[in-house]
């Protein structure tokens, strides 16, 4: 019978992508195909797996579908009851997979079930994977089998024999096809040959190159790898083709296996960083899939692009990713549209790291050519991966401030002495502009449900050109100094006292009432207003 079992599909999913929530008709129950969201009303769900992309697992059960896969919170009681009385088996998806995890797992279950059984091939490599397909096609071609991925890592090999030669041995002891043996195969065009050809390649003997076939493993025109037959110290058997052939066939899902393990342990770990970043979700068991210790102090830092990310923007943003995984080996890096984050170990006597770091980045950013201003800001040192979301906030109010000021001077500028500018800073440093940003994050709702004079003010005001807004907002930085603000405003002290006066007669707003006062403090630095408060 065709298809693939429930109970095989879970044990052939190594990644965990799936779990399972509901099985009333056993796990025995078979299908054999995948339909992905709602495809049509002609479209047949009979015997198969839906993934429930906008098609209600109600329409699945009662268009007869083996099984139905849901997000990890996409199932309530009714969803439950509905499985049940229809006999539907209940998956639901892994909270760090997406729905192409899902659907390369069903199609890659659905290849290992479709490459057959009963030739000695398959049925070894059934039970003993990859290193025993390459132990059996290095029988059926006389030669020495090497299985690699797309990035010519090796995944299996048969023994090598006395007779390899020293390109096998290198690249087994390294894992890996070397570098310059890759630009080599790439000049000489075979590496062409073999991405667009479904054949088996013969490369002759060259010297103490010994005779070579090789063939490309594909699920349907995707390259997943290769497998490469070399003669070992004796000639490949007549039926060496037409072997190699059919274990490309056979290792067609265990390479998407891989692949699919590959793809979820990186999703895994960014899921993970994701959590602890955010302070959501179980924070022990996020620490423990990035490998850190619960007691291990940390910091985090926020490199972010300034405006929307161009094709410049997100090369130096990866970049910055490289260096800052390359900073400190236990680095965990989350690389997102217009912004980089880095939770970075911190060791005893190594709190400037993070602000170190921060220096770092800010210096690569700048002599990267093309990419606009990169803000970087770097967050106290917290005891614990399980608190590294406090850093990261304080990391985020740092690019805050330093986006708000334009950067912060620095020492060391033109021999002038006019001071440069910088785009990085440590919480510490900017510490009183973090505490103002959190209390007026606090009293920004309660601004916007508010009213009253100070309001009436705002809003007028700002309609008309935001003038009187602008003096009102430089005199009280200048702590009710006359004089002070009218120079920085470029005007007569009279003028900016009639604009006080103004505000007190026509709107009520007496800026000698510390109430008053208090209130429109907060509501200059709250507006969204275009004007700089330095400027007329």
């Amino acid at each position: 019978m065709n298809g693939i079992t429930l109970r095989e599909l879970l044990a052939f999913d190594e990644a965990d992508v799936l779990r399972l929530v509901l099985a009333p008709a056993g796990e025995d129950v078979r299908f054999d195909g995948v339909v992905i969201g709602d495809e049509g009303p002609a479209r047949s769900c009979t015997g198969r797996v839906v993934l429930a992309i906008g098609l209600p697992v109600q329409e699945a059960a009662r268009r007869d579908a083996a099984a139905v896969v849901v997000r990890a919170d996409g199932f309530d009681e009714e969803t439950l009851h509905t499985a049940d009385q229809y006999g539907l088996a209940l998956l639901a998806r892994a909270e760090w997979a997406d729905w192409d995890d899902v659907a390369t797992l069903l199609r890659s279950a659905l290849a290992y079930a479709g490459a057959g059984r009963g030739d000695r091939m398959a049925d070894a490599t059934e039970s003993g994977g990859l290193a025993a397909l390459a132990s059996v096609v290095a029988e059926f071609t006389g030669g020495s089998i090497t299985i690699e991925d797309t990035r010519f890592r090796v995944l299996a090999h048969s023994a090598t024999g006395p007779e390899a030669d020293e390109m096998r041995r290198s690249t087994i002891l390294g894992g890996r096809v070397p570098d310059w043996r890759v630009e080599e195969l790439r000049r000489s065009g075979l590496l062409r040959a073999l991405w667009s050809s479904d054949e088996v390649i013969h490369r002759p003997a060259d010297g103490d190159t010994p005779e070579r076939l090789i063939i490309a493993i594909r699920s349907g025109r995707e390259m997943l790898g290769s497998i490469w037959a070399a003669a070992d110290g004796r000639a490949l058997s007549p039926n060496a083709a037409s072997a190699l052939s059919r274990a490309a066939e056979v290792a067609v899902p265990y390479l998407l296996q891989h692949r699919l393990r590959e793809s979820g342990a990186r999703r895994r770990e960014e899921h993970a960083l994701r959590g602890l970043l955010s302070g959501e979700g179980d924070l022990s068991t996020h620490a423990w899939s990035l490998g850190l210790a619960p007691e291990l102090r940390c910091a985090v830092v926020v490199a972010e692009l300034d405006g929307s990310p161009g094709a410049a923007g997100e090369r130096v943003l990866g970049t910055l990713a490289l260096q800052a995984a390359s900073y400190r080996g236990a680095a965990r890096v989350l690389r997102e549209a217009g912004r980089v984050t880095v939770l970075l170990p911190v060791g005893d006597g190594e709190e400037y790291g993070a602000a170190g770091l921060a220096r770092e980045l800010d210096g690569l950013a700048a002599a990267t050519p093309g990419a606009g201003p990169v803000w970087v800001g770097a967050g106290g040192v917290v005891p614990s991966p399980l608190r590294a979301a406090a850093s990261r906030e304080e990391a985020a109010l740092v690019v805050r401030v330093l986006r708000e000021r334009g950067g912060l001077p620095e020492k060391g500028g033109p021999a002038s002495g006019a001071a440069s500018v910088r785009r990085w800073a440590g919480a510490a440093e900017v510490a009183p502009a973090i505490d103002v940003l959190r209390i007026l994050d606090a009293a920004r709702p309660a601004w916007e449900r508010g009213n009253g004079p100070v309001h009436e003010l705002i809003r007028a005001d700002l309609a008309a050109g935001g003038e009187l807004v602008r003096s009102i907002a430089v005199y009280l930085e200048e702590a009710g100094d006359v004089a002070a603000a009218a120079r920085r405003l470029v005007l007569h002290p009279n003028t900016l006292r009639y604009r006080l006066r103004r505000a007190r007669e026509r709107f009520a707003v007496d800026l000698d009432d510390p109430d008053i006062r208090l209130l429109m403090t907060l509501a200059v630095r709250l507006v969204d207003a275009s004007w700089p408060t330095g400027q007329s």
